[in-house]
């Protein structure tokens, strides 16, 4: 996975695997490992509910990020390929 390239980079600017970033980036990797996982085992509904809390405790950090440090926010999720860049 990107697990290696990234976590390099995201531990060289913090050195805390507590921060934001860091906490966003293993809950992204978890996501992608359920993900996975469903293409098999298509029924596993107790993986389904702890993904949608996994998913929505990125989405209050992404949001938390969001308000606190904007630039942050928008390199993290460039870095992660998380969401579509709005175009106006």
């Amino acid at each position: 996975m990107v697990k290696n390239s990234f976590i390099s980079v995201i531990l060289q600017e913090e050195k805390n695997k507590g921060s934001v970033e860091f906490q966003v980036f293993s809950f992204t990797n978890k996501i992608k490992k359920l993900t996975s996982h469903f293409e098999v085992h298509k029924k596993d509904y107790l993986s389904q509910i702890g993904l949608r809390k996994i998913l929505g405790k990125r989405q209050r950090l992404l949001a938390y990020l969001s308000k606190k440090n904007r630039v942050r926010y928008k390199k993290l999720i460039n870095e992660l390929g998380i969401r579509e860049p709005k175009t106006r």
